[in-house]
């Protein structure tokens, strides 16, 4: 073991583009420090899944990093460590492993005395996970049992508390905006109303923000529930004034009808309690077109539907997701460096710089809807940009 001690690094939750860059940052700057790193695959499943036995067979389970290895991958999208949506504290018994099934035999364990085992035997004395507010809320489980851990925000909902930004974000968002307008020759075409899903289950930024730079007419998020005839009756009229004839709306997966629930695509939770969204855009474009008679002097309107999804979150980094990762990856390090522990690397106002950990446990992130939406308009509110962050209606007060 090298003289400065062993970092491990995890990615957990959902993948997004800039998940390699901050590996590559901490591993690069750590390694030429002293440090040895390890990667634990696939989120805390790795943890879970390793077996503390020397001559046991861990290789899907951890891997030592290198330069060589972080150089290639970081410029790269996804995450080259695998990621999962494992919950240590709630693992339900058919994910305990071989392994410990017979000391773990409820229908909900809770495996964390088993993952402190594991990091004492890999030798971890510091760690780094990457990840949402779920990810990094049993990281704040760990830290209170001592662990001495550094945290960065991933998300592409850009909706971790304590941060004004989250990896991931600034792709997605260019994604939304660059797809929404290609969709435009269809919608053109056969002069229909847009519907186009994104993500955000309880935050709408990734609705609101493509909408402020003009990639749709309205969009509906999951802070206010909507009136759908509103809705008709605004696109009706955008529909009207344009000379193309169509009109577009961005739905953020998590949007509701007043009196509605979120649209899933079933009824299964994973193991932090969420059913798997999707589905409201299905919803929206089928009411669009019943109710468009009503407010188009008796005339049907179609509808395209198109849920972006996957396509958001694919594929390499944009410019702001392959530097930011860096510069948080370099802080979790320095902050290491400096003994100081128990950390979340944000960014506020602009300014890189931390926080505690727990901050995400205490609260939800969400958009301030007296202050930047507009609710009788359905579309984004905003009355001055001075002194606002970058990304405008990001950042906590």
């Amino acid at each position: 073991m090298a003289s400065k001690g062993t970092i491990g690094i995890l990615t957990g939750g959902g993948d997004v583009p800039g998940l390699n860059p901050a590996i590559r940052a901490v591993t690069v700057g750590a390694v030429r420090e002293g440090y040895r790193v390890l990667g634990l695959r696939r989120g805390w499943a790795g943890l879970v899944e390793l077996v503390p036995d020397k001559h046991a067979p861990n290789e899907e389970h951890v891997i030592e990093l290198s330069e060589v290895m972080v150089n290639r991958a970081g410029r790269t999208g996804g995450t080259f460590l695998h990621t999962s949506r494992t919950r240590p504290s709630h693992l339900p018994l058919a994910s305990v492993p071989a392994h410990l099934r017979d000391k773990y035999t409820q229908p909900i364990n809770d495996v964390t005395p088993h993952v402190l085992k594991n990091l004492e035997f890999l030798g971890i004395d510091y760690l780094v996970p990457i990840g949402g507010d779920d990810t990094l809320s049993y990281a704040v489980q760990l830290q209170r049992e001592g662990l001495k851990i550094n945290a960065i925000p991933k998300t592409m909902d850009n909706d971790v508390p304590g941060t004004d930004y989250c990896i991931g974000f600034s792709t997605c968002v260019t994604r939304v905006i660059e797809l929404t307008h290609r969709l435009r020759t269809c919608a053109g075409s056969h002069e229909r109303f847009l519907v186009v899903e994104t993500f955000g289950r309880y935050a709408g930024y990734t609705a609101l923000l493509p909408t402020i730079a003009g990639a749709a007419d309205r969009c509906v998020i999951p802070e206010h529930p909507f009136d759908i005839e509103r809705l008709c009756e605004l696109l009706v009229e955008d529909r009207n004034k344009n000379p193309s004839r169509y009109a577009v709306v961005l739905v953020s997966e998590g949007a509701t009808i007043p009196g509605g629930e979120m649209a899933f695509e079933g009824q299964e939770t994973d193991q932090y309690g969420h059913k798997k969204l999707g589905g409201i855009g299905d919803v929206i474009s089928a009411r669009l077109k019943d109710l468009s008679r009503k407010y188009n002097r008796g005339a049907t309107v179609n509808a395209i539907n198109q849920r972006l999804s996957y396509l958001v979150r694919c594929g390499e980094p944009d410019a702001l997701d392959s530097i930011v990762p860096m510069a948080f990856g370099t802080i979790a390090l320095d902050l290491i460096g400096r003994r100081i522990f128990g950390r979340l690397v944000n960014i506020r106002q602009g300014v890189y710089g931390d926080v505690p950990l727990d901050v995400v446990v205490g609260r939800k992130k969400v958009i301030d809807v007296a202050r930047y939406y507009d609710t009788e308009r359905l579309r984004p509110l905003y009355r001055s940009f001075s002194g606002l962050p970058v990304f405008i209606m990001t950042g906590e007060t």
